[in-house]
Parts: C-alpha cells; sequence; structure tokens
C-alpha cells in the first residue's frame, strides 16, 4: 500500500483504487492509464513537480489532466512568485518518495504547496498517480484539495 492510499484511508475519504498492468515501454503515463482504465482522458490527472523561481529545493505541485499541457505562467501568478520552470526529475523524486512517472499529489515526503487545474471541478471523480505506475487513485477534486491543502486555480491549457 502506498503513502498516498495510507493518506486516503487514514482521512476517511472515499476513493477508488485501479491497477493496470504498465507498459515499460509508454512514455505517457497518464494517457496509458487513460486506455488501461477506459476513462476520458481529461478525467486522468498528471502530477508535475515545478521549481519555484528556478530553486529546485523550493518545489510546488501542480496537477492538470494527461491530455493538455501545463502553462508555467499561470502557475507562477497562482503561485504569487515570478516564474516557475520543471523540476528536475531526481529533486522531484527526493522530495516527493515517488518515482516519476508515480509521482502522485497525496502523501508526498514533503508538504508543498498544491495546485489542482480548475477543470477538474467539472467532474465528480478524477484520478491521479496512487504512487506507481499502474496504480491510480479515483476520488473527488475537493477531497484531493482538502488531503493536499491544495487550491484548485487555471493551470493547464
Amino acid at each position: 500500500m502506498t503513502p498516498a492510499i495510507q493518506l486516503a484511508k487514514r482521512a476517511k475519504v472515499k476513493f477508488t483504487v485501479h491497477e493496470y498492468q504498465h507498459d515499460p515501454a509508454c512514455e505517457s503515463y497518464g494517457e496509458e492509464a487513460a486506455k488501461a482504465l477506459n476513462v476520458l482522458p481529461q478525467r486522468v490527472y498528471k502530477t508535475l513537480m515545478v521549481a519555484v523561481n528556478g530553486d529546485n529545493r523550493q518545489l510546488a505541485v501542480a496537477v492538470v489532466p494527461v491530455a493538455g499541457q501545463l502553462n508555467l505562467k499561470a502557475v507562477a501568478s497562482a503561485l504569487k512568485t515570478k516564474k516557475v520552470s520543471m523540476a528536475d526529475p531526481q529533486q522531484a523524486q527526493r522530495s516527493s518518495g515517488y518515482l516519476v512517472g508515480g509521482i502522485s499529489p497525496l502523501g508526498q515526503k514533503k508538504s508543498l504547496p498544491t495546485l489542482l487545474d480548475d477543470s477538474a471541478g467539472q467532474f465528480e471523480t478524477i484520478f491521479v498517480s496512487a504512487g506507481k505506475r499502474g496504480l491510480e487513485i479515483e476520488l473527488r477534486p475537493a477531497d484531493l484539495l482538502q488531503l493536499t491543502r491544495g487550491s484548485m486555480a487555471e493551470i493547464g491549457r
């Protein structure tokens, strides 16, 4: 059981875990999850780590649909900072405790500022990584925000 699933259990939020066979040759983990679980790609969200003002020791979490892209300027604006850039993958893994492709916004080693794209508000539930490749957790966007102490913002495109 991953830290993401443990956190959801402890908080007693309603969630469902979905497991599928991950193909190591696949490069788009989120799209692979959407296809394997037979759900709209708009309901599957990827967890991206960003470095605030180029500092890989100061990270934040951005959660956007796998069908879209992250708008770095919008993330910087939502975090009230000058700029953000994609975090170094090794630093993202160290900070979160998860491997790239399986980084969950839930149960990370360090509590980081977390933003969820506002498109999640149109769905009753969304899917995010449960902490490893081939494992997704389905939960309400409001529960994700509560568990991460995150906020919703228009950060995708």
